[in-house]
């Protein structure tokens, strides 16, 4: 407990209790029955806030969360989310997770060191994101997914994100940040439907605070990894 203490900032605990404020008052307000949702949002919010530390165990978490999330998502049809996490953002993770303990900053295995991506990398990332959401529209449209289009930009974004992830670029987490706002969308669609879907839409809100927070210290590590 002492070493996590000393770890985490003073203003990191504050964030992190605030978006477990955010998750678990309208969990026992509008809901009271999905612990899994509950409990995805949990390791989800936990998971972005090493994640902002550039620690390894940050992608750890993000495994776990993908395959609960991946389920929950499976149940309300948002099968593009389903697909998304279980087939595509968990197994970018493993990845992104080799990736950052083969590169530790100064062989500290907690920190990962920053890679300052080049414009051919963020070009052939582009038309990969380009080409899986083409390939993800017509899957999903398949599958007779709920809100499509909405769906097939969260794949865009996801996609996106998680490439910046694997190359251990600061700009994953403003990526992050668009899909978070493309998730408050398509889970605020889905409150009328269940209004214990208010639990979700709030996990994503969180997770849009701490994202905003991650590109804010990835930066800060940048400067002081490489002085600009």
């Amino acid at each position: 407990m002492r070493k996590i203490l000393t770890y985490f900032t003073f203003s990191e605990i504050v964030l992190w209790s605030i978006s477990i404020l955010l998750i678990t008052v309208p969990f026992f307000i509008f809901d009271r029955e999905n612990y899994l949702t509950y409990g995805a949002s949990i390791v989800g919010v936990s998971a972005l806030l090493l994640n902002a530390k550039g620690n390894p165990i940050g992608q750890v978490t993000i495994i776990i969360f993908s395959i609960m999330y991946g389920y929950i998502s499976f149940k309300n049809q948002y099968y593009g989310e389903m697909l998304t996490y279980v087939g595509m953002s968990g197994p970018m993770a493993f990845f992104s997770l080799i990736s950052w303990l083969k590169n530790p900053y100064n062989g500290n295995k907690s920190e990962v060191r920053i890679h300052r991506i080049r414009w051919y990398e963020i070009l052939t990332i582009s038309v990969l994101t380009v080409i899986v959401t083409i390939i993800f529209y017509f899957l999903l449209k398949y599958c007779d997914t709920a809100n499509l289009l909405v769906s097939t930009f969260s794949v865009t974004t996801t996609f996106f994100a998680v490439c910046l992830t694997m190359r251990r670029s600061p700009y994953f987490a403003l990526a992050y940040c668009l899909n978070d706002v493309v998730l408050i969308i398509l889970w605020g669609l889905a409150v009328p439907e269940d209004v214990s879907n208010i639990s979700v839409l709030m996990c994503f809100v969180a997770f849009f605070i701490n994202d905003i927070y991650g590109y804010i210290n990835w930066r800060r590590m940048q400067i002081r990894q490489y002085g600009s």
